[in-house]
């Protein structure tokens, strides 16, 4: 299929705005124009004239702000995939803002009574939501992305309402909104904390469910979008008929002055519209067949890769230019700085499944905008062979789920885990190696919005999602028999200790392994949902975060800035290289020595033992490389790592080699101070680390760090 020439959607031009939709299988269009001031008022309906496959009409005298929608009619025949009903009035797909909720009705469906295949007969208008047209004008001010390069980036997954509600230095008109975001006082926690990067949940404009709404419920995460250029309403301080665009762009603007570059969830592999029994909001009245996989064996349902009851048809020719076209908007419009893409995977199925040469990887690399952008994949979808990680092209990033699971199981204390542990803290070079990737190819992490933050991952036996309607069954099931049948918050004061130190040991592995680290918003300083480890639908205090924990546990804040400000400034653990496969034993140019805790360097079969619980490695900077350079040299240094995942105290005996070395002990997780950290000097031929202890030393012998900063 040739691709269309012009802009899609609302395109202003000297005479007006010509508006242009894509509908391969439609039979006629109509343009429905509303008032600014009331979004179920229908002032005008235009036809569309058809230019191949694109719809498109002129119209003078509108002005920004003004509502407007499609009636797209065609046949409604759900068994041969077309679900056409100019009954109902649908968004423009390349909407820039769009206003109004959805206001839940029968209306709402193409179908009544039940049956899919019966067409409803009744008008939508006033319960849908509008398209805006937006006047996309901004003064950037020549504030430019800080363009961080990947081996020195620091990435932080926040939820743009979620973080700022309980802000108490964030006014309150201003709280869960992209203004929030971008006030000083949120901006300066964020340079101080150390992140270069914040990775934003969705944030293109969506829906919430009709069940979910029943339940007094609604979706707050973000994951059913319904307008891929929109930003969404829901956090805009400034209205939803346009205000919402120059808003967002004020936030980025904001971030990037301090430094700190701005990443997207993106969903692009479902919409907000459901399964086959789902509203006609958009693409479904579009044109079905082509903006979803239908299922071939029956046309009226779809294929369903994603568990949200369809998948977007991306391997389509239009729908594949409707998602660069999205990400490109979000590029060059709004400056942002990369995207991470949700089931990832799901974008790039043909029909023999997933393919790393498919039609969307080939337009990501080929695009002079995109290509640039840093790119995140969720490596995994609900389809056939859907764990798909390290198998995405040179040049993404993939959330590394094995290095979570990894990290957890070692410091839980699980049998036969060094080996496995011991690869995910050298960047997983098994998984991301192979066609010329770098320790970047892996974002490391120990939590996400997904699932249990650290607070309870060490708190909780068990998920307690019962606040979520579905009694309690959601959310994944996981082990955590290390918390010894205590849940919840406790006056305990060993429980509490110990809760303390699994949470810096998780920490400190994250930031001392090779590859990108992300912290989840509050992990820093014990953020808890309760027990929630699905809170997908709780937009209250269980999702939001609380920043008087903050005060309550600067020990632990402290402990983290500590450990982003160190790692970030030196060389030996941002490597934009994988470790030689061999090197001498003992030889000076080795970089990284693997140690048993009796002294000697870790021999093959000594990592098959499936008590291995106590382990080291040393870790010598090589005098070359990019990030090395930058830093000038100053931070080369020998490090020790030391890990004891078991219970009880172990003497770690120091190799032949680190015996005379005087060491700085700059971090131990059982011995931090009140500012979250360790500073103290060491000699001998061991050093005692105890039970459930990581520490990291530093040989004092080195060159001197820069002038002013103290050595650590």
């Amino acid at each position: 299929m040739s691709q269309p020439e012009g802009r899609l959607g609302a395109e202003w031009t000297d005479g007006g705005v010509r508006f242009s939709l894509f509908s391969e299988n439609a039979e006629g269009v109509e343009l429905c124009l509303f008032e600014a001031d009331d979004l179920g008022r229908e002032t005008a309906r235009l036809p569309l004239a058809r230019e191949g496959d694109v719809w498109r009409v002129d119209v003078e005298g509108l002005e920004a702000g003004r509502p407007y929608g499609f009636r797209v009619h065609g046949p409604y025949a759900p068994a041969q995939g077309h679900r056409f009903n100019g009954y109902k009035v649908l968004l423009d797909p390349y909407a820039r803002a769009i206003a109004g909720d959805v206001h839940w009705c029968e209306e709402m469906y193409g179908y009544r009574g039940g049956d899919i295949h019966h067409s409803d007969a009744r008008d939508n208008a006033h319960a849908a939501p509008k398209s805006v047209l937006v006047d996309s004008s901004f003064d950037w001010e020549d504030v430019s992305p800080p363009g961080t390069p990947w081996s020195e980036t620091i990435v932080y997954e926040l939820h743009v309402k979620g973080f700022t509600m309980r802000h108490p230095d964030v006014p309150e008109e201003l709280r869960g909104t992209y203004s929030g975001l971008a006030h000083p006082a949120v901006v300066e926690y964020l340079k101080d904390l150390g992140v270069t990067a914040i990775e934003l949940l969705p944030v293109h404009h969506r829906v919430s469910e009709q069940h979910l709404q029943m339940l007094g419920l609604s979706n707050y995460w973000g994951y059913a979008t319904i307008g891929f250029f929109a930003p969404d309403a829901r956090f805009s301080s400034r209205g939803d008929r346009g205000g919402q665009v120059d808003e967002f762009k004020e936030m980025v603007k904001s971030c990037h002055r301090a430094g700190i570059e701005v990443i997207l969830d993106v969903v692009y592999n479902h919409t907000g519209e459901g399964d086959f029994r789902g509203p006609h909001l958009a693409f479904r009245g579009l044109d079905n067949r082509v903006y979803y996989r239908v299922d071939p064996k029956d046309e009226s349902h779809y294929v369903d890769t994603t568990g949200c009851g369809h998948s977007l048809n991306a391997s389509h020719p239009m729908v594949l230019r409707l998602i660069t076209d999205s990400l490109r908007c979000w590029a060059e419009e709004f400056h942002v700085d990369g995207f991470r893409f949700d089931l990832a995977p799901s974008l790039s199925r043909t029909e023999s499944g997933f393919d790393p040469e498919s039609a969307f990887f080939k337009a990501i690399a080929a695009d002079p905008v995109l290509s640039k952008r840093k790119l995140i994949a969720e490596p995994w979808d609900l389809g056939e062979e859907g764990y798909q990680l390290g198998n995405f092209p040179k040049g993404w990033t993939e959330w590394n789920g094995e290095f979570r699971d990894a990290a957890r199981r070692f410091w839980r204390a699980d049998f036969s885990l060094a080996a496995e542990f011991a690869t995910r803290m050298t960047g997983s070079s098994d998984i991301f190696e192979a066609g010329g990737r770098t320790p970047q190819a892996g974002l490391n992490f120990i939590a996400c919005h997904d699932g249990f933050t650290l607070e309870d991952l060490v708190s909780f036996q068990h998920k307690h999602n019962e606040a979520n309607g579905e009694s309690n069954k959601d959310g994944a099931d996981e082990d955590h028999s290390w918390n010894g049948g205590v849940e919840g918050p406790t006056d305990d004061a060993f429980v509490s200790n110990m809760r303390a130190r699994r949470k810096k040991n998780l920490l400190a592995s994250l930031f001392l392994a090779q590859g990108v680290p992300m912290l989840q918003a509050g992990d820093e300083f014990g953020r808890t949902q309760s027990g929630n480890n699905n809170a997908y639908c709780q937009d209250n205090e269980t999702s939001w975060v609380d920043w008087e924990l903050a005060g309550k546990n600067e020990s632990l804040l402290s402990f983290v800035k500590n450990l982003i400000r160190w790692t970030r400034a030196r060389p030996a653990f941002r490597r934009t290289a994988f470790f030689p496969q061999q090197s001498p034993v003992g030889a000076e140019k080795t970089e990284v020595i693997w140690l048993h805790h009796l002294g000697h360097e870790l021999m093959a079969h000594e990592w098959d033992l499936h008590y291995m619980k106590c382990f080291g490695f040393r870790l010598r900077e090589a005098a070359s490389g990019d990030l090395f350079s930058r830093h000038g040299g100053r931070n080369r240094g020998t490090f020790l790592v030391l890990m004891n995942a078991h219970h009880e105290a172990i003497p770690f005996v120091f190799h032949e080699e680190d015996r005379t070395k005087r060491w700085t002990v700059v971090m131990d997780t059982s011995q931090v101070d009140e500012k979250g950290w360790t500073w103290r000097i060491h000699s001998g031929d061991s050093y005692l680390l105890a039970g459930e202890t990581l520490a990291l030393l530093r040989a004092r012998n080195e060159p001197p760090v820069a002038r002013g900063e103290t050595i650590l």
